[in-house]
């Protein structure tokens, strides 16, 4: 029998405050299957690419069948993965003008084979315009496979935040560099025993963005507030309880939270998440509607973002948000036409 404070270092149950999986032994498993269709659809919808034949863009993501999923053991990280994608894209030929549709298979996307490697086939619908099937047969399938190489790096580090679980030290080491990051003055070491309490901090980040829309404040409010306009910009089922305290779901449950205060076209202040975020970490997300004559400035500060999810926080905001809900409004001003 091993001397007391001599066993395996493996089996020593460190006092932690989640006291699970101690030193990341234990095999856990958490499924990317939701996040990574999200995060597919963000990476490859909206792809642009020009040449001298013309301009294409990836439309939309038509199918996207299969799996990914990440496990831990022994402080390893395992991926597994397979996809089988169909994205739309559409473009103009430079010349003529002519517009032309085509469609862009991946048939098999997995940890088995290089992005490299990995078969992208292009085809076009009946007609000419075979240049531009050409661009995207070239040029297309390089920035294809740009966008798969980013929704990898982000299943690797954006998805696991939180599945190599910090020991004391570690999370000692955290803390300072989270003072250093925020311009604190005192940074002396910190202490394992005064972490017994508040449990594991991350480092975070505040968010500032503004956009213009052609809409005013009080119907732009009403697009954040009202669950039949959430769900028509997000595409996806929605939970909306636009009250103090009530909860919010959108994007298949990718993002949660719930409202904190609102003031009629004014402000909207969110207690706010995304599902890969660190459990139970929420930011706080103010939106400010500041009215000028037939527009609305949109002011959105996000408090309290992990560090590591910074820019696909800023990207989601950008794509999911304020550029789907320009189409929204487009269409509402073209039906009044």
């Amino acid at each position: 029998m091993a001397k007391w404070g001599q066993g395996d270092p493996r089996w020593i149950v460190e006092e932690r405050a989640d006291a699970t999986n101690v030193n990341n032994w234990h095999w856990t498993e958490r499924d990317a299957t939701s996040w990574s269709k999200s995060k597919l659809k963000e990476v490859l919808v909206g792809l642009v690419v020009e040449g001298e034949a013309g301009r294409c863009e990836i439309s939309d993501l038509k199918q996207v069948e299969g799996e990914a999923s990440c496990n831990s053991r022994k402080g390893k990280l395992i991926f597994f993965y397979e996809w089988n994608l169909r994205l739309g894209w559409k473009g103009t030929v430079k010349e003529s003008g002519e517009k032309h549709k085509g469609s862009v298979e991946i048939p098999n996307l997995s940890e088995e084979n290089e992005v490299d490697d990995t078969e992208i086939n292009v085809s076009k619908k009946k007609g000419e315009g075979d240049v531009l099937k050409e661009l995207m047969r070239t040029e297309g399938a390089t920035k294809v496979r740009e966008a798969l190489r980013d929704y990898l790096k982000a299943l690797k580090t954006e998805f696991t935040l939180g599945m190599i679980l910090p020991t004391k030290a570690a999370v000692g080491q955290e803390l300072a560099a989270e003072r250093k990051l925020s311009g604190n003055a005192v940074q002396a070491p910190v202490s394992p025993q005064s972490l017994d309490i508040v449990g594991v901090k991350i480092p975070t980040v505040k968010i500032l963005m503004r956009e213009i829309f052609n809409s005013p404040a009080d119907e732009l409010y009403s697009i954040f507030t009202t669950k039949e306009l959430v769900q028509k910009f997000s595409k996806c089922p929605a939970v909306i309880e636009a009250e103090k305290g009530g909860k919010l779901q959108m994007f298949d449950g990718c993002v949660s939270g719930e409202y904190a205060e609102l003031v009629p076209s004014q402000r909207i202040v969110l207690k706010w998440r995304c599902r890969n975020w660190p459990d139970e970490h929420y930011a706080t997300v103010a939106l400010d509607f500041k009215a000028m004559a037939a527009q609305t400035e949109l002011q959105l500060e996000c408090k309290g973002v992990p560090v590591s999810h910074e820019d696909s926080t800023r990207r989601w905001w950008k794509q999911q948000y304020f550029e789907e809900i320009r189409i929204l409004l487009q269409q509402s001003q073209d039906n009044v036409e």
